[in-house]
């Protein structure tokens, strides 16, 4: 069973800046943000190896419907 994990605050990370560096929280926010892009970038990439997204260009909403059905077989996946 894999660990939740929790959703960034922040849309972005925080970046250092050399006159003040990033709090704890900053850091831990960033850590936050990015396992929740690594998930969704290695969810585009399983679609693109199984071309789920070949053709969506073409229809209005068949990214919408792809994206739909890899959730709903990755729920499946980890559900056992």
């Amino acid at each position: 069973m894999t660990a939740a994990i929790a959703a960034p605050r922040s849309s972005s990370p925080h970046w250092p800046r050399e006159d003040r560096p990033l709090t704890p929280e900053q850091q831990a926010d960033n850590t936050a943000h990015r396992r929740a892009r690594a998930r969704v970038e290695h969810a585009f990439s399983r679609m693109k190896t199984y071309k789920v997204l070949r053709g969506c260009r073409l229809r209005g909403d068949g990214v919408h419907h792809a994206v739909l059905g890899v959730a709903r077989l990755h729920s499946l996946a980890l559900a056992g």
